[in-house]
């Protein structure tokens, strides 16, 4: 019996007739269209082994889709799609999964976000679990709750036997792991779920500890097996936070996964006995990509390929981690008994041991194995680091190309290896050479994970990647066009006064170019130009701005973010432009960040800014001290700044968590004078950097202006001011606030006169 009649159409008595006679009448599966929710809530209670519910194409809006029932091995009961991505749950929709022997497929979820904890949960409350039931082909597609920092999980599996595959999620934007495997009860503990063909699509940069991609298991139950199997896994671009996977449970077996350019890492953080073997990373130079790091008891990584991978300290190629005597459940259990064999680690440029060794992680790996591995590096620069005694690490028949530390040379073989790029993608070397991974490794192509009808696109769209629109000198002609341009729309600005009387949204990238060099002259009334919202992005070229007109007030800005509440992250770039006069009253800022704002990039490139009474970049709105922060890269060269009463940077990161690796700050060739001495600059300096992981300063010409201070917190950060000339400017003060003795700055070759 096929229902094509529309539920929604039928008088509720017929309704409740017809499905009374299917019930007593006919004990075979039958198959339902539904066009409704409440047509589908009236059947979904009397659902059969054998039954397909199909949802009719549309638009399904605050569907809370509760899937319950009790199939069979031989006959599961099937919720699908009329057409496998048609079928769009958006608003505040969510999947709920209870019962045994389910399966779903097809499904869309985008423009909304969950109301509960989770978009498809494999249970429905506490009790109501699911059981050998499997969700396929389905999509989440950017549902991400518009409050960063509530969060929430895309997928979470409870119960037992059940499967995630075949499926497409991409783009994360707020806290909480993309996928969880709960171990929070006994019926959720040794689950035996299976993961497998899913395409991890890009989730930005979090800046801040809770962007994983996918975890199992918590601190809480990491003494407990879970045996789930992760298998054949496009990871791309996962690059949330530190820990791309996290694994916090026991006897897993993470396989035949592809890591593509994600920064971060394979983290075994609790749980023992777990299986790393036959997965590939890619890294390709792209900063921060990581590899696998080894945590707790009996853990075998083995036959895994990682090439091209920058990433150091706890994102580094490969980490073996020191732990904490004793440990409490929810710290550093100690490397033992681990085994690490027959991977291949190819330009990999760090591989630590020992890795985070302090007063509290003070117990070394114990009874530990390293055999038969392959190490080639083209640069030639050995690439192991230790931090702890390692005798615990037995070293074996492994090869490198380039001479290691003593301490491992009894456990390799220098031999000047030439590699051969293999049909599979992968480096080997010569067959006189065994070690490294096998020669039949199969690595999963991205096309052979996801969905295969719907779109693997880029996360953002590229400056500069639109139409060309030109703009005649008015400025309402600008507004108008900014108004209607489109994503990546590039505007050029004809010669001649825009004076801008509104304040300017941002809410799509675009580039605003001047047509001549600083001939488009911009001025505006309001206490900010351009404000960048939420899926904005601003590459301003070539202009020539003054505040001249602004009004006479306290706090102006030339371009902030959305003050507050903002969830995508943005790029601000600034190239050859003039701005000057910022200062008809106090405190008149250049850029100003808002509360919760993120930037994957600020550039200020080839500028010069003229009397300014505020700061010029104000990154340092998260003062709660949570690891949370407004930038990840900064990059300031050759530009000339005169007379800045604030400070020309004021970047902050607070706190300890180690769970991110910004902000980075990059300082070239700029010229500052009489930059940083205003009376409202409470900091008295020109460059404040709180917390800031990575900085290079070099090359710059600092007068008669304030100093730079340094700040460094938690981590290892890497701080290099060189070949600086500072001219009737203090010295530069760097500061270690949490930990004792001196500094850990490279300060070369700077110039004091």
């Amino acid at each position: 019996m096929y229902l094509t009649k529309q539920f929604s159409a039928w008088p509720s008595m017929l309704l409740c007739a017809l499905i009374t006679l299917s019930l007593c009448h006919d004990v075979n599966a039958k198959e339902w269209l539904v066009d409704s929710q409440q047509g589908y809530q009236a059947l979904a209670k009397q659902l059969k082994p054998g039954d397909v519910v199909t949802l009719k194409n549309g638009v399904w809006n605050d569907f809370d889709l509760v899937f319950q029932g009790q199939g069979t091995s031989e006959k599961p009961i099937t919720l699908t799609a009329q057409t496998k991505g048609k079928v769009i749950l958006s608003g505040q929709s969510s999947l709920r999964l209870a019962g045994k022997h389910l399966v779903v497929s097809g499904l869309v979820f985008k423009d909304g976000f969950t109301p509960s904890n989770s978009v498809i949960s494999f249970r429905r409350n506490k009790k109501e679990l699911a059981y050998y039931s499997r969700v396929t082909d389905v999509v989440i597609d950017n549902y991400s709750n518009p409050d960063k920092q509530e969060s929430d999980y895309w997928v979470a599996l409870y119960g037992q036997y059940n499967r995630f595959d075949h499926s497409h999620l991409v783009g994360k934007r707020n806290k909480g792991v993309t996928m969880a495997v709960r171990l929070d009860t006994k019926q959720s503990q040794q689950n035996h779920h299976r993961i497998d063909h899913n395409y991890f699509g890009p989730r930005p940069i979090f800046g801040s500890n809770g962007g994983e991609t996918l975890r199992i298991g918590t601190s809480h139950y990491s003494l407990t097996d879970s045996f789930t199997i992760v298998e054949n896994n496009y990871f791309d671009r996962c690059d949330g936070e530190v820990e791309i996977i996290s694994v916090k449970a026991g006897k897993n077996q993470l396989r035949n996964n592809v890591f593509f350019e994600s920064r971060g890492t394979l983290t075994l953080r609790h749980g023992n006995g777990n299986l790393v073997e036959n997965n590939v990373f890619f890294g390709n130079g792209v900063d921060h990509t990581g590899g696998i790091r080894v945590i707790n008891k009996d853990q075998i990584v083995r036959n895994n390929y990682l090439e091209g991978l920058t990433g150091y300290r706890f994102g580094s190629g490969l980490t073996v981690m020191n732990g904490v005597p004793n440990s409490s459940i929810n710290r550093y259990h100690q490397v033992d008994n681990a085994l690490i064999e027959h991977n291949s680690l190819i330009n990999v440029a760090h591989i630590q041991l020992a890795a985070g060794s302090d007063a509290e992680r003070s117990a070394a790996p114990i009874r530990s194995q390293m055999q038969h591995n392959l190490v080639v590096i083209q640069s030639k620069v050995q690439p192991f680091s230790f931090f702890d005694d390692i005798s615990g690490i037995s070293f074996n028949q492994n090869v490198s190309n380039v001479a290691v530390d003593s301490k491992l040379a009894s456990g390799f073989s220098h031999e000047n290896v030439m590699l051969t790029r293999a049909d599979n993608g992968l480096y080997y070397p010569p067959s006189t050479i065994k070690q490294g991974v096998s020669r039949d490794l199969k690595v999963i192509d991205r096309a052979q994970t996801g969905v295969s009808w719907y779109p693997k696109s880029a996360l953002n769209i590229a400056f500069s990647s639109g139409k060309t629109i030109k703009i005649k000198a008015d400025g309402d002609a600008l507004i108008l066009a900014i108004k209607n341009a489109s994503a990546g729309d590039v505007l050029v600005l004809s010669d001649g006064n825009y004076d801008i009387r509104k304040l300017v949204s941002i809410d799509k990238p675009l580039s605003i170019v001047a047509d001549s060099p600083l001939a488009a002259r911009l001025t505006f009334e309001r206490s900010t130009l351009f404000e960048i919202a939420d899926g904005g992005s601003l590459l301003l070229d070539g202009l020539h701005i003054s505040g001249a007109n602004s009004p006479d007030s306290t706090g102006n800005t030339l371009i902030r973010t959305k003050k507050w509440g903002m969830l995508k992250n943005y790029r601000f770039v600034m190239r050859n432009s003039a701005i000057e006069d910022l200062n008809i009253n106090h405190s008149f800022h250049v850029f100003d960040s808002g509360l919760g704002a993120f930037a994957d990039q600020i550039e200020l490139t080839n500028n010069t800014f003229t009397n300014v009474s505020g700061d010029v970049l104000r990154l340092n709105k998260e003062i709660e001290d949570l690891g949370i922060y407004n930038a990840e890269y900064v990059v300031i060269h050759n530009n000339t700044f005169s007379a800045i009463s604030g400070a020309l940077v004021n970047l902050y990161r607070g706190g300890s968590d180690e769970s991110t690796f910004g902000p980075h700050l990059t300082m070239t060739k700029n010229v500052l004078n009489d930059v940083g001495l205003g009376k409202r600059n409470k900091h008295r300096s020109s460059v404040y950097l709180h917390g800031v992981q990575v900085s290079h300063i070099d090359g710059n010409v600092f007068e008669h202006g304030a100093g730079l201070r340094i700040e460094h917190t938690v981590g290892e950060p890497v701080t290099y001011v060189t070949n600086n000339r500072l001219v009737q400017t203090p010295k530069i003060a760097v500061k270690e606030l949490r930990s004792s003795g001196q500094h850990t700055a490279t300060l070369l070759n700077n110039k004091s006169q």
